[in-house]
């Protein structure tokens, strides 16, 4: 696996790189950052689906795109970086009622 390197002149911080909050620099300007969009599978109890589908709306950046009364529910995340979509993934992932949560879907929007 070939190592990452930093720009001429920038430390490049691995939690930065990974999270996604550094910038990459182009003709000395820096590019602003982009928002991430991902797409979340959930898997929850047929019984608790809807206060599942209500918790996971309660959450900044996510919608529930579509369900199904068997437990499954497909969620849409805007995020500001990777880091916030790893949480959110987390934080959906510990809602009681929810047996799974799988990210499918994972992209930086380009406008």
């Amino acid at each position: 696996m070939a190592n990452a390197r930093a720009p001429v002149g920038h430390d490049l911080d691995r939690r930065e790189f990974l999270n996604g909050q550094w910038a990459a620099e182009a003709g000395g300007a820096s590019v602003e950052a982009l928002p991430e969009i991902a797409s979340i599978l959930v898997q929850a109890r047929p019984e608790r689906l809807a206060a599942a589908a209500q918790a996971i709306e309660a959450l900044p950046g996510t919608q529930v795109y579509s369900r199904d009364p068997k437990g499954k529910l497909v969620v849409v995340v805007e995020a500001v970086d990777t880091g916030s979509v790893a949480t959110t993934l987390n934080a959906i992932a510990l809602i009681p009622g929810v047996l799974n949560a799988t990210l499918v879907f994972h992209a930086t929007d380009e406008g």
